[in-house]
């Protein structure tokens, strides 16, 4: 006899708020044992949000760091179009929804960048989620390219803050980090999908990160996400550690020190997403609230 897998339990949480309607939402399948990719990504699909994950248990052997038996897993992140290597606000969905099973704590999850180790703490009545990325890394962008980015966003040179120059930027997943020079540059955005994926494509790019900084330490954010078929990923931590590793290594900020960006204002899901720089440690640590989505 033949046997029929049932269809997963989907789960939706948000990350980086602790309102439902607030933050990143993703879709969480916690046991994704026996799935193949085609069928995670039409699950991921099917939910439409930027992004979904999937978790399974690590292979016998593995190894967990964890300090407790059982909160090491696998993950992978699919957006409705594309498998991706990384997810930040995924990842904070899915600590939360396994801290309100299994108890607060240190978690282990191996991603295809790498291992990414996520503590879940309580505050008052909500969970809250930090993950540390990843090796980051930084390079430049050529002229050309640039241009190309610009002319898709449709953002003339001059609509740049000089002080924070273009360049992409690795903790996890790349990302093109560009600099409005005002807040309004940054709230108005209508860009060539097709264009600017095409060449996210060529540059193996995951979002672009856009940010206005408000003062020394807050920064605003937004972050175009065709590649993934979304216009708009309404909370990025995967960006907001490479962020970090590029405000660190440009000199913008201290060694150590705390970050704030707010992001998702200006789709109507406000969210806000904590950096933190610690002396002596490359990685990044990016957390947030998060919260289940009604059904």
């Amino acid at each position: 006899m033949n046997s029929v897998r049932e269809t997963p339990d989907v789960l939706r949480y948000t990350a980086f708020s602790d309102d439902p309607e607030g933050g990143n939402p993703a879709g969480i399948v916690l046991d994704a044992t026996g799935l193949g990719d085609e069928e995670m990504l039409a699950i991921a699909a099917e939910v439409g949000y930027s992004e979904s994950a999937f978790l399974t248990a690590p292979f016998e052997g593995a190894g967990s760091g964890a300090s407790d038996a059982g909160r090491t897993y696998n993950i992978r992140y699919f957006s409705p179009k594309a498998e991706v290597p990384f997810c930040g606000h995924a990842t904070v969905a899915t600590a939360v929804a396994l801290a309100e099973r299994i108890g607060p704590g240190d978690l282990v999850f191996t991603t295809r960048a790498g291992t990414v180790p996520v503590t879940v703490t309580r505050e008052g009545g909500a969970l809250r989620a930090t993950l540390t990325s990843v090796e980051p890394h930084i390079e430049d962008i050529s002229a050309e390219d640039l241009a190309e980015a610009l002319a898709a966003l449709d953002w003339p040179a001059g609509d740049l803050d000089p002080a924070l120059p273009p360049r992409i930027a690795f903790a996890g997943a790349r990302h093109l980090v560009l600099a409005a020079a005002t807040r309004e540059r940054l709230a108005h955005l209508a860009y060539d999908f097709a264009r600017l994926e095409a060449l996210m494509h060529r540059l193996d790019l995951t979002t672009l990160q856009l940010v206005w900084r408000a003062s020394a330490e807050v920064f605003h954010v937004r972050a175009p996400f065709p590649v993934g078929g979304v216009v708009e990923d309404p909370a990025t931590g995967a960006a907001a550690a490479a962020f970090g590793a590029y405000a660190r290594e440009l000199g913008l900020v201290p060694e150590a020190t705390v970050l704030t960006l707010h992001q998702g204002e200006d789709m109507g899901r406000p969210g806000v997403l904590t950096v933190e720089l610690r002396a002596g440690d490359r990685r990044i640590r990016v957390g947030g609230a998060g919260a289940r989505i009604p059904a």
